[in-house]
C-alpha cells in the first residue's frame, strides 16, 4: 500500500501543477474580475484539501494521546523517561541551532552573490510602503505567554484544539502516573493501546483520499498565482530551497554519525510523509504516516510516540530556517543594516518564539512579524514574500518532517533500542 500511494500522490502533484497551470492560462488577464473567478476556482479545490487536513487532525489528539500513555507505561520506570527526555531536548536544541544559523549564513551567501553580479543595486524589488501591515495577530508570541501555554487548563480543550504540546504534557502526568499504580493501571494501558490500534487504522482509511487532497492543493495554488510568481521571486524561493537541500545533508550526515549505514533506509522509509507533507504544505498531516514508517524501521513505539509528539513542538528545522532567512531577507530590502550582535540576538529570540507554533496557520509568518517589529524592521516587508509563501511552506513542512524522523531514529539508536527494520511490503498479486 505504501508504494502505491507514493505513487498515487506523486501522480496528484504532477496533475495539479498541469491543472492549475491551464487554469490559470486560459482565465488569468491581470484585471480584478480575472484574480476573483481564480480565487473562486481555487475555493472549490480548496473544499478537498479542508475536507483532508480536517480528517487528519481529528486523528491527532487521540493517536499522541494514547501513544504516548502506552509509550511511557511500556518504559517501566521514569529514569528512562527522564533519559530519553534530556537527549531528545539536547538534540532539538543542537537542531534548532544549527537550522536558524543556517538560514543567516545562506541569506549573506546570497547578498554577496547579488552584490557581485550587480553592487549598490541590492535586491531591486519595488517594496510596499513600510507603514502597510499584513494583518497578523501577533502578541501570542512571547516567552511568558509560551510557558504558561505550556499547561493545559482542560485536557478536553486541549484535545478539542489539537494543542498538541499540552497533550503531551498531561500525557507524560498520565503515563507517569499509570507506571506508579503498578497492575492497576493495566486495564487503562490496555484501553490506550486499542484506541491507538483503532486510530491508525482509521488514519489508513483517510490516506486513501491523500492524492486527490494534493492534486486539489497544488491545482488551487498555481490556479492562483501561476508558475510565474516563482520566476519572480526566483532568487527568494532557489535560495530557500538550497538551504534546505543543505540542511537536509547536515541532518542525515548527523544520522549517519549515529545510525550508519541505515540512514539511507531511514529516508526511504519516510519518502511518503515527505511528500505527503510537501505538496499539502502540512507537517501535521504527515504525523501518523511518519509515526507508522518509524515504527517499521526499528524505533519502538515507546520511543518514537514520545519523541515525535514533542519534535512537532520543539524541532520544525525547516521553518527556523525559514524564519531567520526571511527576516534578514527584509531588512536587506529595505536597507536596514543589522550588526553581527544583533543578528545573534534575533537568532536567539527566534530560537524561542518559534518553539511551540505547529498548529497555527501561517506560523512562521507570525513568528517573523512578532520578532521584526522588535528590531524595527517593517512588517510590510512580509508583503513581498506571501505570494510564494505557499511554494515556501511546502519546503517547510517537508524538512520538518525530515527534522523529527531522524531526531526519533538517533533518540532510539542512543537508548540502543533501535530494533531491525521491517521488509518493505510486497504488493499482494493481482486477480488474474
Amino acid at each position: 500500500m505504501a508504494k502505491r500511494l507514493t505513487l498515487y500522490i506523486m501522480i496528484g502533484l504532477a496533475l495539479g501543477l498541469l491543472t492549475g497551470w491551464a487554469i490559470n492560462s486560459a482565465i488569468a488577464d491581470g484585471t480584478p474580475e480575472a484574480t476573483e473567478r481564480l480565487k473562486e476556482i481555487a475555493a472549490g479545490f480548496k473544499i478537498v484539501t479542508d475536507i483532508f487536513l480536517r480528517l487528519i487532525k481529528m486523528i491527532i489528539a487521540p493517536l499522541v494521546f494514547s501513544t504516548l500513555i502506552v509509550g511511557i507505561a511500556h518504559m517501566g520506570d521514569t529514569a528512562a523517561l527522564g533519559r530519553i527526555g534530556a537527549r531528545t531536548m539536547g538534540w532539538f536544541i543542537g537542531a534548532s541551532l544549527v537550522s536558524l544559523s543556517m538560514g543567516l549564513l545562506l541569506f549573506h551567501a546570497i547578498e554577496g552573490l547579488v552584490d557581485l553580479v550587480a553592487p549598490g543595486q541590492g535586491f531591486g524589488f519595488k517594496l510596499p510602503p513600510p507603514t502597510e501591515t499584513v494583518g497578523l495577530e501577533k502578541s501570542a508570541f512571547s516567552l511568558a505567554n509560551f510557558i504558561t501555554h505550556i499547561v493545559p487548563t482542560s485536557i478536553v480543550d486541549a484535545m478539542a484544539s489539537n494543542e498538541i504540546i499540552q497533550i503531551v504534557l498531561f500525557s507524560i502526568f498520565a503515563g507517569v502516573a499509570l507506571t506508579a499504580i503498578g497492575e492497576r493501571a493495566r486495564p487503562i494501558v490496555d484501553w490506550a493501546e486499542a484506541l491507538a490500534a483503532m486510530m491508525l487504522q482509521i488514519t489508513d482509511y483517510v490516506m486513501r483520499i491523500a492524492p486527490l487532497a494534493v492534486f486539489a492543493a497544488i491545482t488551487g495554488t498555481i490556479a492562483v498565482n501561476g508558475l510565474g510568481i516563482i520566476v519572480t521571486l526566483g532568487l527568494f524561493v532557489g535560495s530557500f530551497y538550497v538551504g534546505l537541500a543543505i540542511l537536509w545533508l547536515i541532518l542525515f550526515a548527523a544520522a549517519f554519525a549515529v545510525i550508519g549505514a541505515r540512514t539511507v533506509t531511514l529516508l526511504r522509509y519516510i519518502r511518503e510523509p515527505i511528500l505527503l507533507a510537501f505538496s499539502t504544505a502540512s507537517s501535521e498531516a504527515a504525523y501518523p504516516r511518519t509515526l507508522e514508517a518509524l515504527d517499521r524501521f526499528g524505533v519502538p513505539p515507546k520511543i518514537a510516540s514520545f519523541v515525535l509528539p514533542l519534535g512537532y513542538s520543539f524541532n520544525l528545522d525547516g521553518s527556523m530556517m525559514y524564519m531567520t532567512f526571511a527576516t534578514l531577507f527584509i531588512a536587506r530590502v529595505y536597507g536596514i543594516e543589522l550588526t553581527v550582535g544583533t543578528q545573534i540576538l534575533m537568532l536567539l529570540i527566534l530560537m524561542v518564539t518559534s518553539k511551540g507554533i505547529a498548529g497555527v496557520p501561517r506560523a512562521s509568518l507570525v513568528v517573523i512579524a512578532a520578532v521584526m517589529g522588535q528590531f524595527g524592521i517593517p512588517e510590510a516587508g512580509l508583503l513581498l514574500i506571501l505570494p510564494v509563501d505557499q511554494f515556501l511552506d511546502m519546503g517547510r513542512s517537508g524538512t520538518n518532517v525530515v527534522g523529527n524522523a531522524v531526531a526519533t531514529a538517533v533518540v532510539a539508536r542512543w537508548e540502543g533500542q533501535l530494533d531491525a527494520p521491517e521488509p518493505p511490503e510486497i504488493e499482494p498479486p493481482h486477480a488474474p
